[in-house]
């Protein structure tokens, strides 16, 4: 089975090190890649894909970085006499609760683009981005730098099928969207509530899977009841005028003694004949031989 590392293609090392990609260059000092800067230097990075941040894990990561410091140097990048931060942005938050002065770095030749795309890589690699998050910085790759789905999907190591059926979500009202941010729906939820067209049935629907408890197959089968549109009835005429018919019907049940119903004849709008019928009902085979007798039939057997 391939590792997560492998499943992603190219990670940060890659990006930083592979000569395909020269924009981005660690500036090394005499001694090692790895240096301290004031914390205060650093400001978060506009190209930040993730958006939330889970409190009490960021309560657990401060406390350890308290005890322990930073133990992964964080990814920067100048900008004027301060840095920019790339990647790390959990161990900055936590860092500045910590209340530490300085913090380590390592500081990259980065463009905008190769900021957001290294931005989106390490938080792809850790899981850390919301279905999402993930689609809005992939939806700033294509707008922003004029990139094709292709080129992101070779950009963050994924399958384009992978970007575009992300990018689908940002199709969804900004209300459902929410609720998957908020864990109240699934992925699989959003893919099939995309089937719906109608935006307000979208979201009545997302509120009843929450409401509810609904599962994926479950909202699929109420999604299919729903498509399956009644069949207009064709339009027919009655052969025999119903006063008539009424008229007909008790005078055969007074003549037969028992209930007798009549399906007339009908003639449909293209001319073609849908046959009639006439019911008799008896309870028993003495009854069959007076109904029959009462219709002139005699059996020789």
């Amino acid at each position: 089975m391939a590792t997560k590392k492998e499943r992603l293609g190219r990670g940060l090392g890659d990006l930083i090190n592979d000569g395909s990609t020269r924009k981005i260059k660690p500036i090394k000092s005499s001694d090692s890649s790895v240096q301290k800067v004031p914390i205060t230097k650093i400001s978060a990075s506009p190209w930040q894909p993730r958006n939330t941040f889970e409190s009490k894990a960021l309560g657990e990561l401060t406390d350890s970085i308290k005890l322990h410091g930073i133990l992964q140097p964080l990814l920067v990048r100048k900008v004027g006499s301060k840095f920019e931060l790339i990647a790390g942005e959990r161990r900055f938050r936590a860092a500045q609760a910590a209340l530490l002065s300085s913090v380590p770095v390592v500081i990259v030749k980065a463009t905008d683009k190769n900021a957001l795309e290294l931005a989106l890589i390490e938080n792809l690699q850790r899981e850390d981005l919301n279905a999402i998050e993930e689609a809005e910085g992939y939806a700033l790759l294509l707008k922003k730098f004029n990139l094709t789905q292709e080129e992101v999907a070779k950009r963050v190591g994924k399958a384009r099928a992978s970007v575009a059926n992300a990018l689908r979500l940002l199709e969804l009202p900004k209300e459902i969207r929410t609720y998957i941010i908020d864990g109240l729906l699934t992925v699989g939820h959003a893919k099939v509530l995309l089937a719906v067209e109608n935006k307000k049935e979208q979201k009545l629907l997302a509120k009843r899977c929450i409401k509810e408890g609904l599962s994926v197959r479950m909202l699929e089968r109420i999604i299919k009841k729903m498509e399956q549109a009644p069949r207009k009835p064709r339009a027919e005429k009655s052969d025999i005028p119903t006063e008539y018919l009424n008229t007909l019907s008790d005078e055969l049940h007074q003549y037969f003694g028992t209930k007798v119903h009549i399906t007339p004849s009908k003639t449909l709008s293209n001319g073609r004949k849908i046959k009639g019928s006439i019911e008799i009902n008896f309870h028993n085979n003495e009854e069959l031989d007076r109904l029959l007798s009462l219709v002139g039939y005699s059996s020789e057997l």
